[in-house]
C-alpha cells in the first residue's frame, strides 16, 4: 500500500526513513533538536510504551463493564486517572474511545498529517503516516480493511474517524469468545495494535490458553 516503505536501492533503510534521517540531520546540525532528547523520546514510545498501554486499557475495558462506560464516556479520564493508568498525552490532546460491534467497525484515519494517541499506541506505523492509506481508508474504507486481511459482513456499517491535533481515536475491538474468565494480563495479550486503529481484528483465543502465550 505504501510505497514510500520500499527500501532505497543500496540501502536497507526505506525512502521514509531516509527522508526522516535526512531531516533529522538537518534539525540537529542547526541545533533546533538535541539528539539526547530525540533518542529519549524515541525510546519511551517505541520501546516502552508500544501499543501495550492500549492493549491494557482494551483488556480493562472487556473486563470491567463500569470502567468501559467510563472509556467510552470520557476516555481522556478513564486513561488518565492516576488510580487506572496514569496514561497523558504530551500534547494536551482529548482522546476518544471508539466501540466496535456485529454492527459497527470503527477505522481511524488522519487526512492531513498522521496525528495519533501516542501515550495508548506508542509511535504511529509508516503506513498510517502514507498519503495511500490517509486519502482511501476515507474514499474505500473496505477495500483497505480487506487489504488489512479483514473482511466485513456486507451490512456490517464502516465508519471512519479522522484524527486532528485536537481529538486522537483509539478503538475498541469486540472481545473474542471463548475468554470468559481470562484476566486481564491475558486478554492484553489478544489485543493488536491494528485492531486499536480499526484495521485489525483482535487475536483469536487459540494459542493464548493458559501457559500459552
Amino acid at each position: 500500500m505504501d510505497s514510500s516503505s520500499h527500501a532505497h536501492p543500496g540501502s536497507e533503510l526505506t525512502e521514509m526513513e531516509l527522508r526522516v534521517r535526512a531531516l533529522e540531520t538537518l534539525l540537529v546540525e542547526k541545533g533546533y533538536v538535541d539528539p539526547a532528547a530525540l533518542d529519549a523520546l524515541v525510546e519511551t514510545y517505541e520501546h516502552r510504551v508500544g501499543p501495550r498501554n492500549g492493549a491494557r486499557v482494551v483488556a480493562r475495558a472487556w473486563a470491567d463493564p463500569a470502567f468501559r462506560e467510563w472509556l467510552l464516556r470520557d476516555a481522556t479520564a478513564a486513561i488518565g486517572a492516576d488510580e487506572t493508568f496514569g496514561f497523558r498525552g504530551r500534547q494536551g490532546e482529548h482522546l476518544v474511545a471508539l466501540e466496535n460491534t456485529p454492527c459497527v467497525h470503527n477505522v481511524v484515519v488522519c487526512t492531513l498529517c498522521s496525528c495519533y494517541p501516542w501515550p495508548v499506541l506508542g509511535l504511529p506505523p509508516v503506513w498510517y503516516k502514507s498519503a495511500p492509506y490517509r486519502s482511501r481508508a476515507v474514499i474505500d474504507p473496505r477495500g483497505v480493511l480487506a487489504e488489512f486481511g479483514v473482511t466485513l459482513p456486507a451490512d456490517t456499517e464502516i465508519r471512519v474517524w479522522d484524527s486532528t491535533a485536537e481529538i486522537r481515536y483509539m478503538v475498541v475491538p469486540m472481545r473474542p469468545a471463548g475468554t470468559d474468565g481470562w484476566t486481564e494480563e491475558r486478554l492484553a495479550a489478544l489485543v493488536t495494535r491494528d485492531s486499536m486503529i480499526g484495521t485489525g481484528l483482535a487475536r483469536p483465543p487459540a494459542g493464548f490458553e493458559e501457559g500459552g502465550r
